[in-house]
């Protein structure tokens, strides 16, 4: 997946803002609190994309070759792709996707309003 796809697919998702910072890095944010982020393009390092995951998910994908706990967002339940073969598109996608859903899980019920997160 390239940074564009990642981009296109993140503002997919309902009520996400995003922002450049950490150099070049894409933070994609539900409500306020980060959810998925590409970086490593300021650098000229391959790009890695990192996502917020189910404590089932951070387990197993910690285990998987260019997968490791992302650094600084760890304890969190945060996994960092090092390499982009890692995941296939289809795979980052349901990924991100689920990351989005747990963000907005732990906003308040208000916030979720707010941001058109509720559903009926």
């Amino acid at each position: 997946m390239t940074r564009e796809e990642f981009d296109a697919y993140c503002a997919s998702l309902a009520a996400t803002t995003n922002v450049i910072q950490w150099g070049e890095a894409s933070v994609w944010k539900a409500g306020g609190k980060i959810f998925a982020i590409a970086a490593g393009w300021d650098k000229g390092e391959p790009p890695k994309f990192s996502f917020k995951c189910s404590e089932m998910s951070y387990e197993l994908l910690g285990q998987e070759r260019g997968l490791r706990p992302a650094p600084y967002l760890a304890r969190a339940k945060w996994i960092q792709a090092d390499q982009v073969s890692a995941l296939c598109d289809r795979e980052l996608k349901a990924y991100i996707a689920q990351a989005h859903a747990l963000i907005a899980a732990k906003l308040t019920k208000k916030a979720q309003a707010d941001h058109g997160l509720v559903k009926d």
